[in-house]
């Protein structure tokens, strides 16, 4: 799904209400997940909707939403019952009666109670008819409108057009019957099994081949329709090949797109795994379609004028990323949308180059900070309780953000794992055709990487906010033809964790060149130190801005550390020395205090100091007499501080 903010060029400000701040606290958040009671396990697991839908009279003025309706619902039992609980709002359906396994119900509290003839056992296949009727009401999930009939129902709104178990997990086929005027083109989800005319009525059937979740489910139809169908053959099986179906008003042009359609196929599929479904469907509405797109599971809908690119890439994108493999809970809508928005990227970069893929995401960025209502992406509470529909599709954190997180995953780890990383995911028989949350991705991107990238995901998909980076540095002449740079990386911001990152630096030189560092910067008020046999003029931090969420400056000038850090290693005295040098540290309170020097190997060639001093600043002299001339490191430990810098030996 897109937000409407893509179509008009983002010239809008949303306003979101009621959003809490996530923990601010430094302790990781990202806890070993329960996924059943994730997934809200219920006594039974839906295998197939079977729905006749009368649409006949939804399509002169004046326009109507009501319609009668027959329902199957085929499941399997989990665990033994006698009654079944369905998700179906009062307001919008009234139930007249059901058979088959069923023998009563009742409906109140949008809920519909089935009570079955008698207990059903594990492992029982069931399958229980209700006859029902879907009132006249604009629910924001039936639209009828000048000729036009669609539902668009995410995340729980297919419960006021159908009964059915309403989440994400439980997926299941559909087969949907729909009678309507001959003069209307109806799509749905699946392949059109048939289109039987009975004089002035035509009844499309649509059969989806595979499961799919219950807000991916639609209807799209209007009178008098246009239809392109052009066909993609697979890229790994070019004998095969696949409609794709372009529904549009006849003002309408969708050429660009169906050019575009093939190639688009065929570079996510080189990315993801092949056009996994058995159609590729699209269709623009009218303006009571509230969003850019909605990614129905090979029936995508559009807005009016939304016959564009970059809409497209996003949308088509979630046949793999949301589709073929649905967010478990609401707690894992970034799985869907913060993948949506980076192919937007990706597939302008493909299209146009590394700038306009850099550029996009730079934009994304920059919508996040401008507009970040300080949540993080990832909530746990929401797999229990969805939260309002403008805080579960946030666009500037679960879209935006998400997005750059993606590029800042691939910054971390590295262009080859990552893009083996996103097709290894895409195409797991565990989450083909499934559901995927959190740690299923988190689990397969340690896997790949051959790393725990538990600290990355959860300073930011469990913490809100960004950080702020405050910056300094010095740059000295240390004589013998040789200039030492120190650069002193600290964050500063009050409303979120440290972030720990590789950071890279550049370093422009007197005579214009330059030289691309990369540190690990993993504790705060960090001191890194560079020896150069040429003048430096300046540090670039971050100068291919990979870390895109934070905001940062860079001067001159060793900054202080913070009244309330009080710990602090200052550089040897002198340095690069010969004989002596002096090592001093200031504490804050009474501490137990370690110093070790170690070579450039990490072994350690002095004894190590030990003591116990109260708060102050103090000295500790060290010889190089049993030391080779090269460069050392020395790190203070006191309590949880800990710091390290270089010091050079000299003949």
């Amino acid at each position: 799904m897109r937000r409407i903010r893509y179509i008009l060029l983002e010239l809008a400000v949303l306003a979101f209400a009621g959003i809490q701040a996530q923990n601010n606290g430094t302790g990781s958040s990202m806890k070993p997940v329960d996924t059943a009671h994730f997934y809200m396990k219920h006594s039974y697991d839906v295998l197939k909707y079977r729905l006749n839908v009368d649409l006949y009279h939804c399509y002169p003025n004046p326009f109507s939403t009501a319609f009668p309706a027959t329902e199957v619902i085929t499941f399997k039992v989990d665990s033994a019952l006698n009654s079944i609980r369905l998700n179906a709002v009062n307001t919008s359906i009234e139930v007249d009666s059901v058979w088959g396994a069923a023998s009563s119900f009742i409906h109140n509290s949008d809920t519909l109670t089935i009570m079955l003839g008698h207990i059903y056992q594990p492992g029982d296949e069931v399958s229980i008819s209700i006859a029902y009727h879907h009132k006249n009401v604009a629910d924001h999930a039936v639209y009828s409108n000048g000729g036009f009939v669609f539902t668009d129902t995410p995340p729980e709104g297919a419960r006021k057009w159908f009964p059915c178990w309403d989440r994400p997990s439980d997926k299941a086929l559909l087969d949907l019957t729909a009678k309507v005027p001959l003069n209307v083109k109806l799509g749905s989800n699946g392949s059109l099994a048939d289109s039987l005319i009975q004089g002035d009525t035509i009844y499309y059937h649509w059969i989806s081949r595979d499961p799919v979740a219950t807000y991916l489910m639609t209807m799209t139809s209007k009178t008098d329709f246009a239809m392109d169908i052009i066909y993609w053959h697979k890229l790994y099986h070019p004998a095969d090949s696949i409609p794709a179906r372009f529904y549009f008003q006849s003002w309408q042009i969708p050429d660009s797109i169906e050019a575009a359609i093939g190639t688009m196929t065929d570079f996510y599929s080189s990315l993801f795994g092949e056009y996994p479904f058995e159609k590729i469907g699209f269709a623009t509405l009218n303006g009571l379609f509230p969003w850019g797109g909605m990614e129905n599971q090979t029936m995508i809908n559009l807005t009016t004028n939304g016959w564009q690119e970059g809409l497209v890439s996003h949308e088509f994108s979630h046949q793999w990323f949301g589709d073929l493999i649905t967010c478990g809970t609401w707690a894992d809508i970034w799985l869907n949308e913060s993948f949506g928005t980076y192919c937007e990227s990706l597939w302008l970069g493909h299209k146009s180059g590394n700038l306009a893929y850099k550029n996009h995401l730079d934009s994304q960025a920059n919508y996040y900070l401008a507009n970040n209502p300080g949540f993080a992406i990832y909530n746990p509470s929401w797999a229990i309780h969805t939260p309002a529909v403008n805080q579960l599709y946030n666009s500037a954190v679960v879209y935006d953000k998400g997005a750059c997180v993606l590029h800042q995953l691939r910054y971390v780890i590295g262009d080859s794992a990552f893009f083996q990383l996103l097709k290894a995911y895409a195409t797991d028989t565990n989450f083909m055709f499934k559901n995927a949350v959190t740690p299923d991705f988190i689990a397969k991107a340690n896997e790949i990487s051959g790393t725990d990238l538990g600290w990355f995901f959860d300073e930011w998909l469990s913490q809100p906010n960004h950080p702020i980076y405050s910056n300094s540095y010095e740059i000295q002449d240390i004589g013998a033809g040789e200039w030492n740079l120190q650069l002193l990386l600290s964050q500063t911001q009050t409303n979120a964790v440290f972030f720990k990152m590789p950071i890279q630096v550049r370093v422009v030189f007197t005579d214009s060149t330059d030289t691309v560092l990369r540190v690990m910067h993993d504790t705060n008020h960090q001191f890194f130190e560079f020896v150069f046999s040429k003048e430096p003029a300046y540090p670039v931090f971050d100068p291919y801005r990979n870390i895109l969420l934070k905001k940062a400056t860079t001067t001159l000038g060793i900054n202080p550390l913070p009244d309330n850090t009080g710990f602090r290693l200052f550089q040897n005295e002198p340095n690069p020395f010969k004989n002596t040098t002096t090592i001093k540290y200031q504490l804050p309170v009474l501490s137990s205090v370690s110093i070790t020097v170690m070579d450039s190997y990490g072994r350690e060639v002095l004894p190590e100091f030990t003591r116990q001093n109260d708060a102050g600043i103090f000295n500790y002299t060290i010889t190089g007499k049993n030391l080779s001339p090269g460069i050392y490191f020395y790190k203070l430990e006191a309590g949880k501080f800990n710091e390290t810098r270089r010091m050079i030996v000299i003949e």
